[in-house]
């Protein structure tokens, strides 16, 4: 049976962070939040790493991953640039990404197997790759079945200022039945609120679950996602700031019938850095979970 796939969002500019935030390190050791969610696939049962990165950043990059992940797991660098696009689509003045979507397709030609994608700058914690990878192995890759981690939103905010997530619809039965994207969510007063299409802000339940950006695919997700993708061009091509990103795809999916995507479960305390100040507290929880024998001290020795 054929090893799943960690395929990892990493082409972000870090504009809220204020640098490459995939590679700033949290440990005395050099460890990047990227290392630890490498190293837990990797114990999980993960059999390949895929970084969707920028051209531009791709020696740094494999100056960091290439040595530690020698022997390790095999690794493959894909590139999401602008132009990376049909032809047709191509005159425009578009400065910004296309968005998550897009970026996965990135990996197309070297994704054959089952897949999990998850974000550069977020900690999902070690079991959450565990449930992942026994769901990933069990799941039939000519099936349009697919997963999510689900994660409660109180879990998932940062002090410093507002998040994106993905807030999840589930049934009684455990499976996603809609996805909507908030791209400004902040606690306010003590309460969580979101940011409306209006503007205006909007309370949310901070039970909500939400997607982290840590789905669980099989291949024929690319076939489904290309042909969407050049369906959203169709209409955006000359938009500034449309993006295509992945819910619309499983959104698709679950309205259209054609699969399933199943809500795996994790309480685990979500941590990542958005902003340049999440960093201390990043690098403090990092640092609990070696003290208290979860992570080695030196990962890839």
């Amino acid at each position: 049976m054929n090893k799943p796939t960690l395929v990892i969002l990493a082409a972000g500019i870090g504009s809220r962070y204020g640098g490459l935030k995939q590679l700033d390190t949290f440990t005395p050791e050099g460890d990047t939040i990227l290392d630890f969610s490498i190293y837990d696939a990797v114990q999980a049962g993960f059999g390949k790493v895929v970084f969707i990165i920028r051209k531009s950043i791709e020696a740094e990059f494999t100056a960091v991953f290439n040595k530690k992940l020698a022997g390790k797991i095999e690794v493959a660098y894909v590139f999401q640039e602008l132009e990376n696009i049909p032809a047709r689509f191509k005159e425009n003045n578009r400065e910004r990404p296309w968005g998550t979507g897009h970026a996965v397709l990135m990996a197309k030609e070297v994704v054959k197997e089952n897949f999990t994608v998850i974000n550069a700058d977020d900690f999902y914690g070690k079991e959450a790759f565990e449930v992942m990878a026994k769901s990933l192995i069990a799941m039939d890759p000519s099936s349009d079945n697919y997963n999510m981690m689900g994660y409660r939103l109180k879990n998932t905010i940062s002090e410093n200022g507002f998040v994106s997530r993905g807030e999840c619809q589930v049934n009684d039965t455990g499976f996603l039945t809609g996805v909507v994207e908030r791209t400004h969510i902040e606690k306010i007063e003590e309460s969580l609120q979101y940011k409306n299409d209006a503007g205006v802000f909007t309370p949310i339940s901070d039970e909500a679950v939400v997607s982290m950006n840590f789905w669980g695919f099989t291949p024929n997700y690319f076939k489904v996602s290309e042909t969407m993708f050049e369906e959203f061009l169709e209409e955006n091509s000359q938009e500034m700031k449309a993006e295509f990103f992945i819910p619309l795809v499983v959104n698709a999916v679950i309205e259209n019938s054609s699969g399933s995507v199943e809500v795996l479960k994790s309480d685990a305390k979500w941590f990542g850095v958005t902003y340049k100040e999440d960093k201390e507290i990043v690098t403090a929880a990092i640092q609990e979970l070696k003290q208290n024998g979860v992570y080695p001290t030196h990962l890839w020795n």
